[in-house]
């Protein structure tokens, strides 16, 4: 016998020295989740964010040294119903000055500001302090504001603004999450609990996981002084470390039981699982880690940020199912079996000695096997057919209209956009000149100002004219350009494109050494949209050429690896098809009760096509390298796809519901890109471990046959353990240590 693979040989020690193993990793965890802690967090900055046009606004907004803007809140006087009675809402504002000047937090408390319709009445209040803040202080003026309200029941009396709203946001995204976390433990638990008939087999895999994402939470923050972290990364970082970190568990245990009901010792069961499923959760982890590293070809610091976080989890939990696992398997012994549920626990034993897998699968791949060309015709053009929506998908950023309105300050800010249409969406004008043309430019954005007001896709400027703010060296100057409708309407885009295309260069163009930049949400949403599509062919081509590699390596096949990456962008494009399906139509909001954006999230199709290529490779892997033992055994190509298939049904359908529960509780959540990812994410996984391992990955390698494992002379192994090719025999008896 040769050398043992390496995870044999981690396995092996220890299985044998578990305590010492166990120690390492409580330490390892540890230290990773205090030492990034004690770091701190480096959140990604406006140059980090700088994309097209809009990006170069924001750099230059930042070198002006503008200096942080105090933090504005509001009080907003309307009326419950008919026209606003302006003597009481002059009296409500009276109140506002008088009760806010005595508040803590508030600097200074503005003069009333009446809507041109007069509709409304706000009150702008000053906040001290930092801005940054601002949100974790506004709680007295909450108070102060719900108190004047109490006083005057016949108008509606509200605080709307940026503080108010980031803090409602803050709780209601707080609770979300909280949700998410409290109901995925115990959801997966119960899928474990069914899998495997026994409380302590379905706690480990929950435990690696959960230790996985700690220490990854650790060194993400770690990570964040080199490559700064984005808002959802956190987040990004729970999902995909309890979809693996339970999957990799659960093939790994899986594997060690059906060993122990073959009659193996406990050091022994460790060793053979190490060096099968073990070994496929070492390429399933690397093809993840791949599909994620070609994020950092998108060269923007969201999708870096999001690499970095994904790259680390799955890291951590391969490490983990290749050390901590074992250790613990070999401790526990049999007892991983108890406390055992009576009738799960024997359903999931007779599941462990149907060396041949379950019937149920087996009539389900009957079509797939007995008709493999009509199957894969009818089931390929299927998954077209879901993928086709596709085609028509658009993509932008969330904005403030598409936060959730259950919270009252949503509700008053739409109240506020309507009175007030310039505190709605706006486009940001910057200008970068010698301080010697301060003043004509000044002149030049007055008029671009002027230009707009004749113009329906502009809003109409405030009484006190447009606002130009200019840097303490006179050489940025900033305008803000509103427009009536929502950041996400096609009116909008057509006010950026206007300004842009016309209005802009004709107020500006003539300056002389002045560069400029029109930015704002809707420019960011457009010039971001743009780059992912630039984008993404380059990271899916660097993806595709990777996995093959991996895969043609680790399978001995360039047929294998070849259709690996078929059936992936099979299940990609399908998944996408259903999110246009979700998101861009009508029926879906209206039945659901959410808020639909008529768009997907701008960042969502990049990062879906990595993370989706990356773990529908667990499924992959692990079932191919099932097939892949059956022929090694001498087993016929079709006997072998239906015993590797039905062989592996059980714990790669507990895989997948568990990964589709977790996501499914993400898509419950109140933001809409967390909602779009948490489907997009269960529908792939939905597809990939039903549609394409049951039907379309069969009939296609049963119609292959033993081409299927056909590759170059130079790839075929030069010992004994080779598979079947067209133009050899299958080996009788071949040695499956360090095989997937």
């Amino acid at each position: 016998m040769g050398k043992r693979p390496v995870t044999v040989r981690m396995a092996r020690w220890s299985a044998e020295h578990p305590w010492r193993a166990i120690a390492l990793w409580i330490v390892f965890v540890a230290i990773c989740f205090v030492g990034g802690n004690a770091a701190g967090t480096v959140k990604a900055t406006a140059q980090d964010d700088a994309i097209g046009e809009s990006g170069r606004a924001y750099v230059m907004v930042d070198e002006g040294r503008f200096g942080d803007a105090p933090a504005v809140d509001n009080v907003l006087i309307t009326a419950r119903s008919g026209a606003l009675d302006q003597g009481a809402a002059q009296k409500v504002a009276a109140d506002v000055a008088s009760k806010f000047a005595t508040v803590t937090g508030v600097e200074k408390v503005e003069k009333p500001v009446p809507a041109q319709d007069g509709s409304a009445l706000l009150v702008p209040l000053t906040m001290s302090g930092d801005p940054d803040t601002a949100s974790d202080r506004v709680q007295p003026l909450l108070a102060a504001t719900a108190e004047i309200q109490q006083a005057h029941p016949g108008l509606r009396v509200e605080e709307v603004g940026g503080p108010s709203i980031n803090k409602a946001l803050d709780d209601t995204l707080g609770k979300d999450f909280q949700r998410a976390e409290v109901l995925s433990l115990p959801v997966t638990l119960a899928i474990l609990i069914l899998a495997f008939g026994a409380l302590i087999a379905a706690g480990v895999p929950v435990l690696l996981a959960l230790s996985s994402v700690i220490a990854a939470m650790g060194l993400s923050t770690l990570a964040s002084h080199l490559v700064p972290m984005g808002d959802v990364t956190s987040s990004v970082i729970l999902l995909i470390g309890m979809a693996v970190g339970v999957d990799y568990s659960l093939f790994y245990v899986r594997r060690e039981r059906e060993e122990r009901a073959r009659g193996r010792g406990h050091v022994d069961a460790v060793e053979v699982a190490a060096a099968t499923s073990g070994h496929a959760v070492v390429v399933s982890g690397t093809a993840v880690v791949i599909a994620m590293s070609g994020l950092f070809l998108a060269g923007d610091s969201t999708f870096s940020s999001l690499a970095v976080g994904s790259i680390l989890v799955v890291a951590v939990a391969v490490i983990g199912s290749l050390t901590v696992l074992p250790a613990l398997l070999a401790k526990l012994g049999r007892w991983v079996d108890r406390p055992r549920v009576p009738f799960l626990w024997r359903l999931s034993t007779r599941r462990l000695g149907a060396e041949e897998g379950s019937r149920v699968w087996r009539r389900l791949l009957t079509p797939a096997l007995r008709w493999p060309l009509a199957t894969l015709l009818v089931s390929v053009l299927a998954l077209l057919a879901v993928a086709a929506p596709a085609l028509g998908m658009k993509l932008k950023f969330p904005g403030t209209e598409d936060l959730p309105r259950t919270t009252p300050a949503m509700q008053a800010y739409d109240r506020l956009s309507a009175a007030y249409p310039s505190n709605g969406t706006t486009h940001l004008i910057v200008v970068k000149a010698p301080a010697a043309s301060a003043g004509a430019v000044r002149a030049a954005l007055t008029r671009l100002a002027d230009s707009t007001q004749k113009d329906p896709l502009f809003a109409k400027l405030e009484a006190t004219g447009p606002e130009i703010k200019v840097s303490p060296d006179h050489t940025i100057s900033m305008l803000t350009v509103a427009t009536p409708f929502s950041g996400r309407s096609d009116q909008a885009t057509q006010s950026l494109d206007h300004l842009r295309r016309t209005l802009v260069p004709a107020a500006l163009g003539g300056l002389p050494g002045a560069e400029y930049a029109v930015g704002g949400d809707v420019a960011s949403t457009v010039d971001y949209a743009k780059h992912v599509w630039h984008t993404l062919p380059i990271v899916a081509g660097f993806v595709l050429v990777l996995t093959f590699l991996v895969m043609a390596w680790t399978f001995r096949s360039l047929v294998v690896a070849a259709t690996a990456i078929v059936l992936n962008l099979l299940s990609a494009a399908a998944s996408y098809g259903l999110l246009v399906l979700v998101f861009q139509r009508d029926w879906a909001p209206k039945l659901f009760g959410f808020t639909s954006m008529d768009s997907i999230v701008a960042w969502l199709p990049l990062f879906l096509f990595v993370v989706l290529f990356g773990l529908s490779m667990d499924y992959h892997v692990f079932v191919v390298s099932r097939i892949r033992e059956a022929v090694l055994r001498g087993v016929p190509t079709r006997e072998a796809v239906a015993q590797g298939i039905s062989g592996s049904a059980g714990v790669v359908s507990s895989a997948a519901i568990v990964m589709v529960a977790v996501f499914a509780i993400f898509a419950t959540l109140s933001t809409i890109d967390m909602k779009q990812l948490g489907v997009g994410l269960a529908a792939a996984i939905l597809l990939d471990a039903t549609i394409i391992r049951a039907v379309v990955l069969p009939s296609l390698m049963t119609l292959l046959g033993n081409a299927n494992w056909w590759a170059p002379r130079f790839m075929r192994p030069t010992s004994g353990k080779h598979v079947a090719r067209p133009d050899d025999e299958v080996p009788a008896t071949p040695e499956l240590v360090g095989a997937p």
